[in-house]
C-alpha cells in the first residue's frame, strides 16, 4: 500500500506542476501533507516536517548566502568579462549561444556544486537569451543536463555516496567511468547543437551590426541576417510556454549595465581571488559549504560596500531570489520528510528490487544502470545510494557481478537527477532564469533521460559496466 501511495504522491506532484494547476511550493507542501493523512500518519506530520527541515537546513543556508555572494559578484562586475567573451564567441548566433551554455555549465561544474554552477551560468547567459528572445527552457535544460554529467565527479556527491555505501574507493569507481562520461558530455554538446539550430531556425540568424562591434553588450544592436540596415532590438512582450520570457525594455541586460553604480573595477582582482579561494576551499572541503558562503558573502559585502546603506541595498536587491529559493527548499523538506518518514521510500525501493526477475542476476550492472535513471529522479541521492544500491550490489554479488560495476552503473542516472524536484539546486536554476518549474521539467526530462542512456550505452560498449 505504501508503495502505491509513494508513486501516486510523486506522480500527483509532477502532473499538477507540469499542468500548472499548483505552484511548486504549494504542491511540495500540500500534496505530501494529504498523503501523510491518507496513510494514517497525519499525527506525525509535524515530526516528519521538522526532520526534513533539519536535514535540508544546511542546504537552504548555503543557497541563501551563495545567492547573496554571487549576486554581489554580479553587481560589482566580476562576470562582465565572461559575458563579453561569450558574446564575442557566440556572435549573436543562437546555436553558438546554446553550445556556449553547455560548455560554460560543464566547466563551472568542476567545483562540484550544482547551485554555484547554475548561478554563474545563468548570470552569464541569461542576458544573451533575453536579448535574442531565445527559449529560456533551452538554457535551463542544457545547463542542468551538462551539470548532471559532471555531477559524477568524486567530490560532487554521488560517487562519494556510492563509494561509502559499498565500501569502495571513489577513484576506483570514477576513473574507469571517464570515457563513458566523456561520451555523455559529447552527447550534451550535440544536444546543444540540435537545440541551437532549432532556435536559429525559429528566430533566424542574427548578427551584430558592423558599426556596433565596439558597443558594450548592454547596448548591442542586433540585425537579422539579410535584413539590410534595419536594426532589430529585443524589447519585450509576454512570457511563453517555450520559456521565452520578455518583461519589456531589455530587462535581461539591466544587470550588465556598464555604467551601473555598483561596479567596483578597482576591486576586480580582489573579488576574483576571493571567488577562486572560495571555490578551492569548497573542493578541498576546508569547511562546510554553508559556512564558506556565509563568510564569503560577509567579506564580499564588507569590502565592496563598506557603508551600511549600500550593504542593505545589495541585500534587498537579492532578497527576492533568496526568498524564492530558500522557500522552495524548505517546502521540499515537507515532501522528502513525508516520503522518508512514512516509509514510502523504503517500500518503493523494496518493491522495485523485488520486481527484478531472477534471470537478470548476471546482468545486475545493466539493471542498476537502467533503474538509476528513474530512481535518482524520484528519490534523493541519499535514499538511492544508501537504500537501494547496497541491495542491488548484494543481488549482483550472488551472480558474480563486481560491486565496482554496480557502483559505476549507479552513476548513470545523474543527468536526469539534476532536474529532480528533490534537488534544491534546480530551484536556483529555474528561479534565476525566471522559468516555470513545470516548463523546465516537461522540456528537460526526455533529453536528460536520453543522455543517461547514452552514458549507459557507452559504459557497456567500453566494458566499464
Amino acid at each position: 500500500m505504501l508503495t502505491i501511495l509513494g508513486f501516486a504522491m510523486i506522480a500527483t506532484f509532477l502532473v499538477l506542476i507540469m499542468m500548472k494547476k499548483m505552484s511548486p511550493i504549494a504542491a511540495l507542501v500540500l500534496i505530501p501533507a494529504l498523503f501523510c493523512v491518507a496513510v494514517g500518519k497525519g499525527a506525525k506530520l509535524g515530526d516528519y516536517v521538522i526532520e526534513g527541515v533539519g536535514n535540508l537546513a544546511p542546504t537552504a543556508a548555503m543557497l541563501m548566502f551563495a545567492i547573496v555572494y554571487f549576486g554581489v559578484m554580479i553587481d560589482v562586475g566580476l562576470f562582465d568579462p565572461i559575458v563579453r567573451g561569450i558574446l564575442r564567441f557566440c556572435k549573436a548566433d543562437p546555436m553558438r549561444i546554446v553550445v556556449g551554455t553547455a560548455v560554460l555549465a560543464a566547466i563551472v561544474s568542476l567545483d562540484g556544486d550544482g547551485s554555484t554552477t547554475f548561478m554563474i551560468t545563468v548570470s552569464a547567459m541569461y542576458p544573451l537569451y533575453k536579448r535574442l528572445k531565445m527559449s529560456l527552457v533551452v538554457m535551463t535544460g542544457v545547463a542542468a543536463t551538462a551539470n548532471g554529467v559532471m555531477n559524477t565527479l568524486p567530490w560532487g556527491g554521488p560517487t562519494a555516496r556510492a563509494a561509502t555505501a559499498l565500501k569502495l574507493d571513489a577513484g576506483d569507481i570514477f576513473v574507469p567511468m571517464i570515457p563513458a562520461l566523456g561520451v555523455g558530455l559529447l552527447a550534451v554538446i550535440l544536444l546543444a547543437v540540435v537545440l541551437g539550430r532549432r532556435e536559429r531556425k525559429r528566430l533566424g540568424t542574427l548578427t551584430l551590426a558592423p558599426d556596433e562591434a565596439r558597443v558594450t553588450e548592454s547596448e548591442q544592436v542586433l540585425v537579422t541576417a539579410g535584413g539590410g540596415d534595419r536594426p532589430h532590438r529585443s524589447t519585450g512582450g509576454a512570457g511563453t510556454d517555450s520559456g521565452t520570457a520578455d518583461d519589456g525594455a531589455d530587462e535581461g541586460f539591466k544587470g550588465l549595465d556598464p555604467h551601473r553604480a555598483t561596479l567596483r573595477p578597482k576591486l576586480y582582482w580582489f573579488n576574483a581571488a576571493l571567488t577562486i579561494a572560495l571555490l578551492t576551499a569548497m573542493i578541498m572541503e576546508v569547511m562546510p559549504i554553508p559556512v564558506l558562503f556565509l563568510l564569503g558573502a560577509a567579506l564580499a559585502l564588507t569590502v565592496n560596500f563598506p557603508h551600511m546603506p549600500d550593504q542593505r541595498a545589495r541585500i534587498a536587491a537579492h532578497a527576492d531570489n533568496v526568498l524564492n529559493v530558500s522557500g522552495m527548499v524548505f517546502a521540499a523538506a515537507v515532501f522528502t520528510g513525508v516520503l522518508t518518514g512514512t516509509g514510502m521510500v523504503d517500500h518503493m525501493a523494496d518493491w522495485l528490487v523485488g520486481a527484478i526477475p531472477q534471470g537478470m542476476g548476471p546482468h545486475m550492472a545493466l539493471v542498476t544502470g537502467v533503474l538509476s535513471i528513474p530512481l535518482t529522479y524520484f528519490m534523493s541521492n541519499d535514499g538511492f545510494y544508501f537504500g537501494v544500491v547496497p541491495v542491488l550490489a548484494e543481488a549482483g554479488a550472488a551472480h558474480g557481478v563486481s560491486p565496482l560495476e554496480i557502483a559505476r552503473a549507479s552513476l548513470v542516472g545523474q543527468p536526469l537527477h539534476m532536474s529532480s524536484p528533490l534537488v534544491p539546486a534546480v530551484y536556483v536554476l529555474v528561479g534565476m532564469a525566471k522559468v516555470e518549474f513545470g516548463d523546465h521539467t516537461r522540456f528537460t526530462v526526455k533529453w536528460a533521460a536520453i543522455t543517461s542512456l547514452v552514458v549507459l550505452g557507452a559504459g557497456l560498449l567500453f566494458g566499464i559496466i
